[in-house]
């Protein structure tokens, strides 16, 4: 039989496929922009028949039509491996949850750990004439998924860009139960990559020249991780590297400006990896067929071993909170739920082990509460109670806003509280300063 006639064997309708999914079932809808789309219009249309459906996904870019089914609650919970604006509303709607997890280990506790995996449902683009569909830049963790579920359905959506790789980045139609053309819908952006403020410029101003030549990078989502990427750009930088878990415009900009070229790297010489991509249409665009991107497994791109192994590796992540000894915490502010883990914790400490290498924790001084404006230093005596250390005191290297930047390593508690409250907002030094000599981590040689 040939991959054709296959192919036409296994295409239904959404409606159709849906019918596979039965109440308290587990499924998986995917991951970030490749999450599923018509699948998930058809389960809504059904969802008020079922009750106990569990789902896994994670860093929607669109609110998938499930969430407004009427008292989604007593349907469905959503359980997701990395929280996106949209499900931390949801959370506050009563159906949505996070599942803490370093980010690196998430194929093998699909392998190793879920026992249940009842159907997954994901958008890839369209089957090769080897019978093989691309995950995209969904890529992730997505061959784990598809070998743990008992029933496997694809999405097929021809806007979504084949990511070319090295290995796991597609599956092959042989291992398919059912196929669904979908809408075609045009691939989900992700904010957070607009113009950079006066802040970020300032924290780039302070990492950029921290940066050698042939330094692989690491970055995340936002507009300080862009305004870095935009400054590197426009640098004198040269031959850098990309090895991500995350790909953002940022790393499009310093393509097109000629400063990647991966000729540095130990491994993976002349690509950029990454486990997964989101940002714009000219993103998009970027990796599709770009025989320089190569989309892997995310226990591969985010293994600690591996980070440490090449040199210069400069790891650039953001935070919502830091105390006074070095604590980080980047997934709630108390507990109020904001994101998760992701790789922050493996990067960290990838960097640091990595000859030359260097991790950085970027956030501006200051954040202004929405309902009151009022204005909140981000750098306190001590983690607001309920907040989740992402990364240890322990683990900590530089520490960067735009008042400065401190590397914790090597530094007594005293120490660390004299660095941190000098790169502080100037309102909020005397009060930090006042409540470290209460912690008795100030000693009364410091300057005041």
């Amino acid at each position: 039989m040939s991959y054709q006639e296959e192919y036409r064997q296994k295409l239904t309708s959404a409606g159709e496929a849906v019918k596979a999914v039965q109440s308290g079932m587990w499924l998986d809808y995917g991951w970030c922009a490749c999450t599923a789309n018509a699948l998930d219009k058809a389960l809504a249309a059904r969802m008020e028949e079922l009750t106990d459906i569990n789902i896994r996904g994670g860093i929607l870019t669109r609110r998938p039509a499930i969430f407004d089914v009427p008292n989604a609650a007593d349907h469905f919970a959503w359980n997701s491996w990395h929280m996106s604006g949209i499900e931390r509303k949801a959370i506050q709607e009563g159906f949505a949850f996070y599942i803490p997890l370093r980010y690196s280990e998430l194929p093998s506790l699909y392998r190793n750990c879920i026992k249940t995996l009842d159907v997954a449902m994901l958008q890839v683009a369209p089957m090769d004439e080897h019978g093989y569909f691309n995950f995209g830049p969904g890529g992730s963790h997505m061959k784990a998924v598809c070998e743990c579920a008992k029933t496997v359905i694809l999405e097929v959506n021809r806007n979504i860009p084949v990511c070319l790789g090295g290995f796991e980045n597609c599956i092959h139609i042989s291992d398919v139960d059912m196929i669904v053309e979908g809408e075609n819908p045009p691939m989900e952006t992700l904010g957070g990559a607009g113009e950079p403020s006066e802040v970020d410029l300032a924290v780039a101003n302070l990492v950029v020249p921290e940066i050698p030549n042939g330094a692989c990078l690491q970055l995340g989502i936002g507009s300080m991780p862009n305004a870095i990427g935009k400054m590197i750009a426009e640098s004198d930088l040269k031959d850098l590297g990309v090895h991500s878990e995350m790909y953002v415009d940022a790393f499009v900009a310093m393509s097109e400006a000629g400063k990647i070229t991966g000729a540095c790297k130990p491994f993976d010489r002349y690509r950029q990896t990454y486990a997964f991509a989101a940002g714009s249409q000219k993103l998009y665009d970027f990796l599709n067929y770009n025989p320089e991107c190569m989309a892997a497994p995310v226990d591969y791109v985010n293994d600690i071993h591996r980070v440490s192994q090449i040199d210069n590796f400069i790891s650039i992540n953001g935070a919502v909170d830091i105390d006074l000894f070095g604590q980080v915490s980047s997934e709630s502010s108390g507990v109020h739920h904001i994101s998760g883990a992701g790789g922050q914790q493996d990067f960290v400490m990838g960097a640091y082990l990595a000859r030359g290498g260097k991790s950085f924790i970027c956030c501006s001084s200051t954040v202004k509460d929405k309902k009151t404006g009022e204005l909140h230093s981000r750098i306190r005596p001590t983690l607001v109670e309920g907040s989740v250390v992402t990364a240890t005191r322990t683990n900590l290297q530089w520490l960067v806003t735009e008042y400065g930047k401190f590397n914790v390593k090597g530094k007594s508690v005293w120490e660390r509280a004299e660095g941190l409250i000098s790169i502080a907002h100037p309102k909020f030094r005397e009060e930090l300063i006042a409540e470290a000599e209460k912690m008795h981590i100030w000693r009364r040689s410091n300057k005041k």
